[in-house]
């Protein structure tokens, strides 16, 4: 397995080794040729240096001999002159202006006449030039230069240096095979640490491919490592998020699936015993037993009902499809409608109900925008919580109270309060306190949903044992999505 890991498949960790070692490769690759043509021009550039400053000071001796000896025929001098033109590890020449070499100090006759640009350029123009070339005869490479010697400002004599390149050119190539192996192990150190990287890119994606495999077999309990860098880190953490709230809404599934089959089966099975027992009895004679099967059936159905509409008003609410009816109302008078209606409720635990308000009586006249059977709705869950769960002889408490951009409403109770684990979750759908209690664990849900739909927001305040309170805040004046349509319109 082992000698398989650099054998690299396509995907993306080939797709980063590849491009990365190619940038690399190509950045090196001319960063070889620039230091090449460097290396090479320093060695040249030095030996021509080395050889036009002798030519340079060479044409100022001649030009002060001949003026010496300007009535001397300057030719027997060339061998003395040569002599002092000599140079170390260069051949010297003495030609005329015909390329004919006159003097040579290689001592081997030179019978072709020289030709090459350094000559005719110092012969024509009177110029120092440099050439590099090959000697035809041995093929090596050699670089010579070529001085005018002038005198009365002619061009009487070319002196020619030639020197072997071959020297420089091995130390070059030596200097330039060293930096070919450093850059293949800059390459080599640079492919291993691309596969490095890669590695650390694709692995943790590798890893949160297997985990999201598991997650869509339906193995939500699973859960990728959060401890990852940047992006990948976020997408572990997102993809961990997914899973849960997954588990969560499956829980919820679950947990009301349980619920209203518990919930709809007592009813059912009140209704269904009751019935039997009513064809199974004498119609004509309607006994106490009847009429308490006949109420229990009614209670039941009632139940039925209420389930059912809950239901409803969820969907409809999860659908953004509850119709408002969008009045004027007074909420001091909606909030005593609300306490009549559950005034008897109370009584039988004797429980005292009262509506206090700290407000004028044009501030109770004051008109809320709202749907008045809707906020009534709300108000009556709330008030029915706290009668349902307030110990007997207790007192419930509703609070009203106005400034000068909203209504406030307070239901406070003394019953048996919520604990802080609960809290949290109370408003949830499907949640509930003490299942043993019956509902949907919509109630609350839907109550806080209505209420923002006025524009406003619900809070509870709970000590476990020490009471309840519910906080119902609403604007004065909210204008509603649908009406805000209208008037522009």
């Amino acid at each position: 397995m082992e000698g398989n890991r650099f054998i690299i498949k396509p995907g993306i960790r080939r797709s980063v080794v590849l491009h990365y070692f190619i940038v690399v490769f190509l950045t090196m690759l001319i960063l070889q040729i620039i230091f090449s043509v460097f290396v090479r021009s320093y060695y040249y550039d030095t030996i021509s240096n080395y050889l036009e400053s002798h030519a340079t000071n060479s044409m100022k001796y001649y030009k002060t001999y001949t003026s010496i000896l300007a009535d001397e025929n300057s030719e027997r001098w060339l061998p003395e002159l040569h002599s002092y033109f000599n140079i170390d590890n260069a051949e010297v020449q003495i030609l005329d202006k015909e390329g004919k070499v006159l003097i040579t100090s290689s001592n081997f006759p030179v019978l072709e006449k020289v030709q090459t640009s350094d000559f005719l350029v110092a012969a024509n123009n009177a110029k120092i030039e440099r050439w590099i070339g090959k000697v035809p005869e041995t093929g090596e490479t050699v670089m010579s230069v070529s001085a005018p010697l002038l005198a009365n400002g002619n061009v009487s004599y070319v002196l020619r240096m030639t020197t072997s390149l071959e020297a420089a050119n091995s130390k070059i190539m030596s200097i330039i095979m060293l930096s070919i192996l450093i850059s293949i192990a800059v390459l080599l150190i640079i492919f291993l640490i691309s596969v490095g990287l890669a590695d650390s890119i694709v692995k943790p994606i590798n890893e949160i491919t297997i985990v999201s495999a598991q997650m869509a077999k339906g193995k939500f309990q699973v859960r990728a490592k959060e401890g990852y860098k940047y992006e990948l880190g976020d997408l572990a953490r997102t993809l961990n998020y997914m899973a849960k709230e997954i588990v969560k809404s499956n829980q919820l599934k679950n947990d009301f699936i349980s619920s209203i089959s518990h919930e709809l089966r007592t009813p059912l099975t009140g209704i269904k015993g009751w019935s039997e027992t009513l064809l199974l009895g004498n119609m004509n004679q309607v006994d106490e037993e009847t009429k308490l099967g006949l109420n229990i059936i009614s209670k039941e159905t009632d139940r039925l009902i209420g389930l059912v509409e809950e239901l409803l008003d969820f969907s409809k609410l999860q659908q953004n499809r509850l119709q408002l009816n969008w009045q004027p109302l007074s909420l001091y008078k909606l909030l005593q409608e609300t306490l009549f209606q559950v005034r008897m409720k109370a009584e039988q635990k004797q429980i005292s109900l009262t509506l206090n308000d700290d407000m004028t009586n044009s501030d109770s006249d004051e008109q809320l925008n709202g749907d008045a059977n809707r906020l009534k709705q709300v108000f009556l869950n709330l008030v029915d919580n706290a009668i349902k769960f307030s110990p007997e002889k207790s007192r419930i408490e509703v609070r009203l109270k106005r400034t000068h951009t909203h209504y406030e409403v307070r239901i406070i109770d003394a019953g048996i309060g919520i604990s802080k684990e609960h809290l949290t979750k109370v408003m949830d759908k499907f949640y509930q306190v003490n299942p043993e209690h019956g509902g949907t664990g919509l109630g609350l849900a839907i109550t806080d949903e209505i209420v923002k739909v006025h524009g406003g927001e619900m809070s509870i305040i709970s000590e476990q044992g020490k009471g309840t309170t519910v906080i119902v805040d609403l604007p004065l004046d909210y204008v509603p999505p649908a009406r805000v349509a209208e008037d522009e319109e």
